[in-house]
């Protein structure tokens, strides 16, 4: 069972960065590097926080995909989503500092 999880962790990291490849560069600089920080960071977590991480980066590739409009440029719609009130407050306090680094780092990269 653990090589069919470790298995669908390098699969979806392999395609979130093949992915990555449809950004702008600078998006697909702070994507990338902010992608391998995080699969590092969760390579020894426990089940459940494996569960939501999964889920979690699935969800984003799926929404990149379709903003990106991989079945043809006319499904293609903007880069990016809000978060909403209730997705932020479930966030952990270190979750917060990173997005707040995150945003930090774009804004950065836009100058």
């Amino acid at each position: 069972m653990a090589n069919s999880h470790l298995q669908r962790v390098r699969i979806l990291y392999k395609t979130i960065l093949k992915l990555h490849c449809g950004l702008p560069n600078e998006l697909k600089v702070l994507g990338t590097n902010y992608v391998r920080e995080e699969f590092k960071r969760h390579k020894k977590c426990n089940v459940q926080e494996a569960e939501v991480f999964m889920k979690e980066w699935t969800n984003y590739a799926i929404t990149l995909a379709e903003q990106l409009g991989l079945r043809g440029p006319q499904t293609g719609s903007s880069l990016g989503a809000n978060l909403s009130k209730s997705d932020l407050e479930k966030f952990k306090d270190d979750q917060i500092y990173q997005l707040y680094e995150l945003l930090e780092a774009a804004r950065t990269s836009k100058n």
